[in-house]
């Protein structure tokens, strides 16, 4: 019977984003049941990938990268992977109809890494931003709505400023990571060798503008999913906020992080506040 394999899948799944990912476990086990598992199956999936082209150096990433690919494709019109974390995503993208141009984007950013080191266009930053998180704000939009695609058409647009600005921070916070140890920099024409106070206010006015589309759409979004995603946007404003007050020079020295017990205040003050309804949404 093809259903333990099933659930030793899914449960490979989340116990992929637990590990990889406590804000993100925090959040997605706020989502409704009827979503969660799925959830943790595109995460599983798009961990995987990214453990491929960011972790495994002594391997020969290009050539896992496109074994991952091919037995992806596999699964997905199979219905089936020995492979747990595919097997569970499969199920997903066959369950919810998940377009496969989202998955072909993503894996295109993820073989970008695998061959860019530096964005020197705004067309390149933004085509590796679509793939990388956009297209995973997408897939999960897909499984928030379910069958009603009016409204996947109506939030697609605020599910897509989300992601980037969710991926935006991570590119601000990892600037050390990223730039001394996968030798990778992902703002356009950005010089670590002076980044400067200037250069840090325009990228966060950027995510910033992000942000404040973003939320047009957190607002129109189904109770299956609502305060979770609401919960994750407060995590990264108060990551951002943090990333603020940190000067230019010591944001290339070291990762800024968010403690365990301030992301669990966040989620209590979120809580209340949305309980009351007294978030103020726009």
């Amino acid at each position: 019977m093809k259903s333990m394999f099933d659930k030793v899948s899914n449960d490979c799944s989340k116990l992929v984003i637990k590990k990889y990912s406590t804000s993100f476990y925090f959040s997605s086990s706020l989502l409704s049941k009827t979503v969660r598992q799925d959830i943790f199956n595109i995460y599983g999936f798009v961990r995987l990938a990214d453990e491929i082209v960011d972790t495994f150096h002594d391997y020969p990433k290009k050539e896992l990268l496109e074994d991952f690919e091919k037995e992806l494709w596999r699964s997905i019109e199979n219905k089936i992977s020995l492979n747990p974390i595919l097997n569970s995503f499969q199920f997903t993208v066959n369950k919810y109809s998940i377009p496969k141009d989202l998955i072909s984007s993503f894996l295109d950013s993820m073989k970008m890494d695998l061959e860019k080191k530096e964005y020197e266009s705004v067309e390149e930053y933004k085509k590796y931003i679509y793939g990388s998180a956009d297209v995973v704000g997408l897939m999960c939009l897909k499984v928030f709505v379910g069958e009603f695609e009016n409204q996947y058409d109506e939030l697609s647009e605020f599910a897509i400023s989300l992601g980037s600005a969710f991926q935006k921070v991570n590119f601000l916070r990892d600037l050390k990571n990223d730039s001394k140890i996968l030798n990778r920099v992902y703002f356009p024409s950005l010089d670590m060798n002076n980044f400067t106070e200037e250069s840090k206010k325009e990228i966060i006015l950027e995510i910033e503008k992000d942000f404040k589309n973003a939320v047009k759409g957190i607002v129109k979004l189904p109770k299956n999913s609502k305060f979770a995603v609401y919960i994750a946007y407060r995590y990264y404003l108060k990551l951002l906020k943090k990333l603020k007050r940190v000067s230019s020079e010591n944001i290339v020295k070291k990762r800024v992080r968010i403690h365990n017990f301030q992301k669990f205040a966040v989620i209590v003050r979120s809580y209340v506040k949305y309980q009351l309804n007294l978030i103020k949404w726009i």
